[in-house]
C-alpha cells in the first residue's frame, strides 16, 4: 500500500466536472492499493497519516498532526500509485490489486481515518480532477 500525504491549503475534486468534495486547511491522501495489502497495513498507515507531525507549530517546525491542527483529510485512489516504473518506458500494473479488492481495502482506509476525524473522499475508479493548493509544498510517501 503506498499513500502519498499533501498537506494543503485547500483541495478538491470533480467527477464528470461536478465537484464531489472539497477541503481547507489539511491533508490530500492519495492512496494506491498493492496485492499482497491487508488489514495491518491499512491500520498502520491510517495512523501513520493521522500522527504524522507534518504541520507547524508557533516556531514555525513542523510539529503537529493533521488531528492537533484540527485539520480536513481528502482521500483519493489512485491505482497508479502502484505502478512498477523500473523497466522501460510504459509502467506495469502488475502489483495492483484487483479494482474489487483495492476498493474495499481503500474503504476500510478511510473507515479506519474515520474512527478519529471526518474524512471526505473521491469517488473510487471515476475519471478524477483533482485541484489543490499544496502548503509547502510538503508531500510524504508512505508505504506498507
Amino acid at each position: 500500500m503506498k499513500v502519498l500525504l499533501q498537506r494543503v491549503a485547500e483541495a478538491a475534486v470533480e467527477v464528470a466536472e461536478e465537484e464531489v468534495a472539497r477541503i481547507g486547511r489539511g491533508l490530500l491522501v492519495l492512496v494506491g492499493v498493492e496485492r499482497e495489502d491487508n488489514e495491518q497495513a491499512l491500520v498502520g498507515l491510517a495512523k501513520k497519516t493521522l500522527g504524522l507531525r507534518i504541520f507547524p507549530d508557533d516556531d514555525k517546525a513542523m510539529n503537529r498532526s493533521v488531528v492537533d491542527v484540527g485539520g480536513e483529510i481528502l482521500v483519493v485512489s489512485q491505482f497508479t500509485l502502484a505502478a512498477d516504473t523500473s523497466k522501460g518506458k510504459r509502467p506495469g500494473f502488475s502489483s495492483a490489486a484487483p479494482p474489487a479488492v483495492a476498493e474495499d481495502i481503500y474503504q476500510r482506509f478511510v473507515a479506519e481515518l474515520g474512527k478519529t476525524m471526518p474524512v471526505q473522499t473521491g469517488v473510487f475508479g471515476a475519471d478524477m480532477r483533482i485541484l489543490l493548493v499544496n502548503d509547502g509544498p510538503v508531500t510524504f510517501m508512505l508505504e506498507r
